[in-house]
């Protein structure tokens, strides 16, 4: 059987990187970890994902993103998936689009970059957690 998956969106690929290390590190194989550049590639495996029944438990997005801002991002995910726990990871987000994405996307967390690691494996630790 596969693995629940993480999901981490950024346009920055060291971000990405530097997230899944930190969070093999913490949840060793207990999960699986994928990675997107972009909201379409995002989407796309999400999509594939779920026709594959895989579970997606968490997606970590960006929120400033070419084209498609984060919230608006995950607000498209919790319309389709609504069980999926959503964090944003962000230096740049507005208040208007956090609150947003918390109404509409039911936003478990927000969080500033440059991040902490252990706030934010706690964090994602929380939300599998309430929501699991």
């Amino acid at each position: 059987m596969e693995k629940p998956i993480i999901l981490c969106v950024d346009d920055e690929k060291v971000i990405l990187d530097s997230l899944k290390i930190q969070l093999k590190n913490a949840f060793q194989n207990n999960y699986s970890y994928e990675t997107a550049e972009s909201v379409d590639e995002a989407i796309e495996i999400i999509d594939e994902l779920q026709g594959d029944e895989i579970p997606i438990l968490v997606i970590v997005s960006d929120w400033l993103m070419p084209g498609t801002k984060g919230d608006e991002f995950l607000i498209k995910v919790h319309e389709k998936y609504p069980k999926i726990v959503k964090i944003m990871l962000t230096g740049q987000a507005d208040d208007e689009a956090i609150d947003r994405a918390k109404q509409k996307a039911n936003l478990y967390e927000c969080i500033a970059k440059p991040w902490n690691c252990e706030k934010l494996i706690n964090i994602i630790k929380s939300g599998l957690t309430n929501h699991g």
